[in-house]
């Protein structure tokens, strides 16, 4: 049989590594530059830290996994005979991989209050796990960069996460990205206004398909799911809500005036976009976008999607916003969070396509010593540790030549791997080395050789 890899899943030759290793780089800098502190928390969770935090279509998508030894024998017979899969997975599965990192984060707050001080600005770079349908920038194995702070409403941190995305994708050479933004409050008031709050995360789980399934797809949902025909008449004018971020907040004051939640998404918002307008954003743009939801149960406040430039077909590249009472599900109250996450496999992608990796090489030896006559060998290695000690790569060929077919494949090694500089022989306490580039060869000592890279 062929051996093979999950579908969702990836193996990463050391080119990819490399290249995800340098985003990696310029978001933990990033970070680190706006005072956030790592965390790290485990692959998997126990079921009920996870479950019912995503709504219904995010539960779905949450990995189980298998309690060990013989897990049905405690499953009940007449449970078995009815294969109504939901009631059985609770007794065969206690613990779950990771769906995000907000929820455990929210946990691990909880868990930690008394060791941490608040407010409390946290990094996390981990892999999550989603049962996804495979697609192009959508995996089921993945990896998320997030940055939230715990235990402040002040609207200066929505300010600086906008400052933080412009930061990294300015970082990595992506101009032209679009920071979407909008306020669950925002959200809440136009349900409330068009006479369907009891039916808001129906509204909003639909409402965030608006680009995926379009006015049509998104109409047909909400009538789906009980939604009156006159409230969607209502809500018309924001499939098509266009000007400027000043326009279209002056058109939802007056559109949510008799809405308190409403009005006062409106306030923070202005706020939001006013603060960015007088500050200034290196490459990227921050636009209002009434349609987004973001369809996760937990957001409260501002919420964030960053789409990729313009003439790039991929889904959202980072996403985010406030959730003031996460922390609420475990039993802390009153603990007010905002983030936002990277999405560091989209962006590869993205860089890809724009040719943006051009800069990013493969680590490699500064020198190889060639293996020409055994003899060598151990006054070569010597020399190797000398200037490993003195932050020098270099390695030697491992294996000894005994012909010309055999010292040409050293030198093709050299070719393919673009090696600056090569030692070919040794005289005396002298090296023979050369530079690839250039032709130019040097009988150097050791020290010699430091100081000549150098």
């Amino acid at each position: 049989m062929k051996p093979s890899i999950p579908k969702g899943t990836r193996d990463f030759s050391s080119t990819e590594v490399t290249r995800r290793n340098h985003i990696f780089s310029i978001i933990k800098k990033a970070f680190e530059l706006f005072g956030f502190q790592p965390i790290e928390t485990p692959s998997f969770e126990n079921s009920s830290t996870l479950m019912g935090k995503y709504g219904e279509e995010g539960d779905r998508l949450i990995f189980k996994i298998l309690n060990s030894g013989d897990y049905l024998k405690k499953v009940d017979d007449t449970l078995l005979s009815a294969k109504e899969s939901n009631k059985v997975t609770p007794k065969i599965s206690e613990k779950a991989l990771r769906y995000d990192l907000t929820v455990p984060f929210a946990r691990y707050v909880v868990q930690h209050q008394n060791e941490i001080t608040f407010p409390f600005k946290r990094y996390q770079i981990q892999p999550v796990w989603r049962a996804d349908r495979p697609q192009k920038g959508r995996f089921r194995e993945f990896y998320q960069c997030d940055a939230d702070v715990v235990g402040s409403g002040s609207l200066w941190q929505e300010v600086e996460f906008v400052q933080l995305y412009d930061t990294v994708f300015s970082k990595l050479g992506l101009t032209g990205t679009t920071i979407k933004i909008n306020n669950r409050k925002i959200l809440s008031g136009i349900a409330e206004v068009i006479g369907a709050k009891d039916k808001l995360i129906d509204f909003t789980v639909a409402l965030d398909k608006l680009d995926k399934i379009g006015k049509e797809g998104v109409v047909k949902e909400m009538l789906e799911k009980g939604i009156t025909e006159s409230a969607i008449e209502k809500v018309d004018p924001l499939f098509n809500f266009s000007g400027t971020n000043i326009d279209k907040l002056n058109a939802l004051a007056e559109m949510l005036a008799t809405s308190e939640e409403g009005t006062k998404g409106v306030e923070e918002l202005r706020f939001v976009t006013d603060s960015i307008t007088s500050l200034g954003l290196q490459s990227a743009t921050l636009t209002l976008d009434v349609t987004l939801a973001r369809g996760l149960n937990y957001y409260t406040g501002a919420i964030f999607e960053v789409a990729a430039p313009e003439g790039v077909k991929m889904g959202s590249i980072g996403g985010g916003g406030r959730y003031d009472d996460l922390t609420g599900i475990f039993g802390l109250k009153d603990v007010s969070g905002v983030g936002i996450s990277f999405g560091l496999d989209r962006i590869y992608l993205v860089m890809e396509e724009l040719g943006l990796f051009n800069d990013v090489s493969l680590p490699k030896p500064k020198v190889l010593f060639l293996n020409f006559n055994e003899n060598e060998g151990l006054q070569k290695v010597k020399a190797i540790a000398e200037l490993r000690s003195n932050g020098i790569k270099a390695e030697l060929y491992p294996d000894v030549a005994t012909s010309n077919n055999q010292q040409k494949k050293q030198w093709k090694y050299v070719d393919k791997r673009a090696i600056e500089y090569v030692v070919t022989d040794v005289e005396g306490e002298k090296f023979n080395i050369k530079n690839s580039n250039s032709g130019d060869q040097k009988l150097l000592t050791i020290n010699e050789i430091i100081n000549f890279i150098d």
